[in-house]
């Protein structure tokens, strides 16, 4: 299998955009109509089954059938979607039969999935992780089954080499990859990120230094290691500085829209207007709660990658993913006549 990283880049320039859509899935997210379809369903089979209706059940088939047409809205235009683990955990076996689902459609759409699942452990515990999401886990049989198949993990590195190699190994067998978190875009990321240590380093600068060395073996022909690393919009100054320190690492973005970081911030650790992805959850799953002008369960004028004309909802998504791909193009576009 082709190097994550290289992957990842021909995506990006193939849609260009830099983009990577969260899905990260609250109930108050969906139309109300959309949830009211799914619970008149579940109360007809209870009413013809007489047997009680499984809400849980109606809960994770509503959050597949939102992501099933978000994804129907863009795939053509992103890249790659990153799902967060905890949003389908939440809602039990049938959240996580939901995010296996997605999974599954987004790659038969040619997008890259991202788990945003930040697990870390040691030795055989670690191994299992890696196993579970970006590789194969044993079966009964004697035979081996992929259980999410993601094409790459975020990981925590507090626990240095010995909980990250055992997601190296993996990635290096399966052709897949991983983000470190290194620099967070959330507000007391800085209480330890930014530590001082004896050298004068920053806690993050250490972390930055570990995830260039972790992904020598692993850069593509691309130039980037599909060993990357986690760095916020909403803190550029760092940004430009764990770039400085990993060259070739692949940057994952959060921070863009919702939290605050504009499109200046988004590409601000990017190398000549590459090596990076950012991220968009809420901005892009709740684009249309910020639209008075649809009816966000209501056909439309426009039209997905398919053909299909696009709900109210699916068309407000396309929309502020087109919007937000000019704005991070004319940002890297700015930083290189700067």
């Amino acid at each position: 299998m082709t190097n994550f990283a290289d992957r990842l880049t021909k995506r990006i320039e193939e849609c260009n955009n830099p983009t990577v859509m969260g899905l990260d899935p609250k109930l108050e997210y969906l139309p109300s109509d959309m949830l009211n379809e799914w619970l008149k369903e579940a109360k007809d089979h209870e009413e013809k089954s007489g047997q009680p209706a499984n809400m849980q059940m109606a809960t994770g088939m509503a959050i597949f059938d939102y992501n099933r047409l978000l994804i129907d809205s863009v795939y053509d235009i992103i890249p790659a979607i990153k799902p967060q683990f905890a949003y389908y955990e939440m809602y039990g076996i049938h959240g996580i039969m939901a995010l296996r689902k997605t999974i599954q459609y987004a790659h038969d759409k040619g997008m890259l999935v991202i788990a945003d699942a930040k697990r870390n452990d040691i030795g055989t515990t670690a191994t299992a992780y890696a196993n579970a999401i970006i590789g194969e886990t044993k079966i009964i049989n004697d035979t081996t089954a992929c259980m999410f198949d993601c094409d790459c993990i975020t990981v925590n590195g507090y626990l240095g080499i010995d909980g990250i190699k055992p997601f190296i190994d993996v990635a290096k067998e399966k052709g897949k990859g991983l983000y470190v978190l290194v620099r967070t875009s959330n507000p007391s990321a800085g209480d330890l990120q930014d530590l001082k240590l004896e050298d004068g380093r920053q806690v993050f600068e250490a972390m930055a230094e570990n995830v260039e060395k972790w992904g020598q073996e692993l850069i593509g022909e691309c130039g980037f290691s599909s060993v990357g690393a986690v760095v916020g919009a909403t803190w550029p100054e760092q940004a430009v500085k764990a770039r400085k320190i990993m060259p070739h690492a692949l940057i994952l973005v959060p921070g863009y829209g919702a939290q605050g970081g504009s499109g200046k911030d988004a590409v601000a650790s990017f190398v000549n207007g590459k090596g990076g992805i950012v991220n968009a959850s809420r901005s892009l799953m709740c684009a249309w709660k910020k639209r008075d002008d649809i009816e966000p369960m209501e056909l439309t004028q426009m039209h997905g990658p398919s053909g299909a004309p696009l709900l109210g909802f699916q068309r407000a998504t396309r929309e502020e993913a087109l919007r937000m791909r000019e704005d991070l193009n004319n940002a890297i576009k700015a930083s290189a006549e700067t």
